[in-house]
């Protein structure tokens, strides 16, 4: 008989992290750093010949340019090849508990310290009234994977990535809302803290902390939000 699939694969998890004690260590925060500046490095370079498209494209479309320039950067900067092996794009995961192996975080970046199948996962969201791709959104369909174990439910820390088409900021619209929600019983976001902001070089990054929902998880999730516009 052909098992079905509507509890959890334990036999897939156990395969996934053979040999692999986890959660994963909490990456240091200088390479957060590094990360979030390539990020925006790779956006930056992308407005000088493509910001027509920046500003058309859907959420898939942009991932594939950051995807492309990301692999570009590094091959041209040896601080990035040290740090990161590859950046796919809709690279299929596995939840949590097995349940679904076709899980896509919009970029997975693979680091050279860790293996391949448990990368540092980006998850990029529009934000745009106009076309009423709101916080709300951001927070649904992005940070909740985190929490519920769909995404990085291995590690200590995630990316959110925000392509901000209407002069959000982060300390102006997300904090706000998250804040709202920290007196809602329960919190959807199970916030701990609050986007905490630290600057490089062109931009702003924040660090948020989220506890988590599904069983036998690691604990809090550092949830890294960067903002490009």
């Amino acid at each position: 008989m052909r098992p079905t699939f509507q509890t959890p694969r334990d036999y897939q998890i156990a395969e996934l992290t053979r040999g692999i004690q986890l959660p994963l260590p909490p990456l240091h925060p200088r390479h957060i750093k590094v990360i979030a500046e390539f990020l925006a490095e790779a956006w930056n370079g992308l407005l000088i010949n493509q910001e027509q498209v920046l500003f058309a494209e859907d959420e898939p479309g942009i991932n594939a340019l950051m995807e492309a320039r990301l692999d570009d950067i590094r091959v041209e900067k040896p601080e990035w090849s040290m740090l990161v092996s590859g950046v796919s794009r809709g690279k299929e995961s596995i939840s949590f508990d097995g349940k679904s192996l076709e899980k896509r975080p919009d970029l997975s970046v693979h680091l050279t310290n860790r293996p391949f199948r448990f990368p540092l996962v980006v998850e990029c969201k529009l934000i745009d009234k106009r076309t009423r791709k709101n916080v709300d959104k951001y927070c649904d369909n992005g940070i909740a994977r985190f929490i519920d174990g769909e995404y990085a439910w291995y590690g200590h820390e995630a990316f959110m990535l925000a392509y901000v088409r209407d002069n959000s900021a982060i300390e102006h619209v997300l904090t706000p809302y998250l804040s709202k929600n920290q007196h809602n019983i329960p919190d959807s976001y199970l916030t701990e803290q609050l986007p905490q902001t630290i600057n490089i070089p062109t931009h702003k990054l924040a660090q948020s902390r989220h506890g988590r929902r599904f069983p036998n998880n690691p604990g809090a999730i550092a949830v890294w939000h960067l903002w490009l516009s």
